[in-house]
């Protein structure tokens, strides 16, 4: 199952349940994203052929991130990022993944919690707008 959480035509996050099990590849970024998210399923056999990706100058103004749950629960708040009015929140449970591209967030650890966290770098802790 995938899940959007959008504001006014904005998608700010895709959730990829850990009950999705479409066949082939299926991305369901944009092709103009500046991260993609996808899954791949195939079956035994299948080749991949080995392939390289080239050298390519690439330009993104925001930092998206990839959580990977691997144990507990994570609870995810979205806001709108103009004013900080709540929006809605989702639960991410174990094997779920979810790609934020936009918005703002915050989480709440509701069971004790492993993930995996994947962004664009690098980081500077004076990039992030908070609510005040």
């Amino acid at each position: 199952m995938i899940e959007l959480v959008k504001n006014e035509e904005i998608v700010y996050c895709i959730i990829i349940r850990s009950n999705y099990n479409n066949d082939g590849y299926n991305f369901f970024t944009e092709d103009s994203a500046s991260m993609q998210i996808g899954s791949l399923i195939f079956k035994k056999g299948k080749i991949i052929e080995p392939h390289y990706h080239r050298k390519i100058d690439r330009t993104s103004k925001k930092c998206a991130e990839t959580i990977f749950v691997k144990k507990g629960k994570l609870k995810v708040n979205f806001y709108d990022p103009k004013n900080f009015n709540f929006l809605e929140y989702k639960i991410l449970k174990p094997n779920d993944v979810m790609l934020i591209q936009d918005g703002a967030h915050g989480f709440e650890v509701i069971d004790d919690l492993e993930m995996i966290e994947v962004k664009l770098g690098p980081y500077h802790s004076d990039d992030l707008v908070r609510r005040k």
